[in-house]
């Protein structure tokens, strides 16, 4: 199943991201965390490539046994990054063999060691690159693209950024998945701006329960995401105490949720971390919002 015809049936829906292994010996381990959350019927998964294709030979093992063994459509992504054509054509067809109909096209982050290279001769400098090869090379798929509701840290402003995001959906993106932020009012605001600069697609807000405070340093450096009062006292609180720390976020991403739903958004993605408790108890707080009882 494609994902517009979820994204686009007005209904409310909940999914949930995974990460694949980043080893052999964990492959077992990670293969039983994305069943375990397949088993609560989101309305679809999205499984990750890893920073510079690292982990991508796990991406497609992952979605294809979530969606051939337990219905769940899914969505593999794809980064380009430091890659050239030859492999991410090759990445391409073995998707399409793979029964794979929904792609999350991004360029990835730059590994540390390629930072100060000079990217002017890579095959693919960004992600609307590889947008553009997936919709030239075939038809079946449907694309997404990232967004970023605060800005990208790379972008000079967001009038930048908007404009950078139009080409891409210009390009053939179907929808967009937000980077995580922690004040919904920032999502509204950069709605209300990508309307107006003409970006119609669905949008998907990306929420990530931090459910451990070591968490928070990397989120913030990762996203660049603001962070309000009220989740910096719930940090400052609860940090030291794992338990009450992950009970106390996983009701603050579930007013997130609830609060967006009750604003029009329809469809809100959890990046869950490959944390099957998580998944499921946002889920059971959901239970009647989602008419999943």
């Amino acid at each position: 199943m494609k994902l517009t015809e979820i994204l686009e049936n007005g209904r409310l829906s909940l999914s949930f991201e995974v990460f694949p292994p980043k080893t052999d010996s964990s492959f077992d381990s990670v293969k039983s965390a994305t069943e375990q959350i397949a088993r609560l019927h989101p309305s679809f998964m999205s499984v990750t490539y890893g920073a510079g294709g690292g982990t991508s030979r796990y991406t497609l093992d992952i979605a294809k046994n979530i969606k051939e063994q337990y219905g769940v459509p899914t969505l593999a992504h794809l980064t380009c990054v430091s890659s050239s054509k030859e492999r991410v054509r090759q990445k391409i067809e073995e998707m399409k063999d793979a029964g794979i109909e929904n792609v999350m096209a991004l360029r990835g982050d730059i590994p540390a060691f390629l930072e100060k290279e000079d990217r002017s001769n890579w095959d693919y400098r960004y992600a609307v690159d590889l947008i553009r090869d997936l919709k030239e090379l075939s038809d079946d798929f449907c694309i997404g693209g990232a967004c970023y509701p605060e800005i990208h840290l790379e972008s000079a402003n967001q009038k930048e950024d908007i404009r950078y995001l139009k080409e891409k959906v210009d390009a053939g993106c179907s929808f967009l998945t937000t980077q995580m932020f922690f004040d919904n009012n920032l999502l509204y605001s950069f709605l209300y701006k990508i309307r107006e600069a003409g970006i119609t697609v669905p949008v998907i807000p990306g929420v990530m329960p931090i459910t451990n405070a070591s968490q928070v340093e990397r989120a913030l450096k990762l996203s660049g995401s603001f962070m309000p009062w009220r989740f910096k006292s719930l940090v400052d609180k609860f940090g030291t105490n794992p338990d009450a720390m992950k009970q106390a976020d996983i009701i603050y991403a579930t007013d997130q949720i609830i609060d967006l739903y009750a604003n029009g958004i329809t469809n809100v993605h959890v990046y869950s971390m490959n944390k099957p408790d998580v998944a499921e108890k946002i889920l059971e707080n959901l239970s009647d919002i989602l008419g999943t009882v």
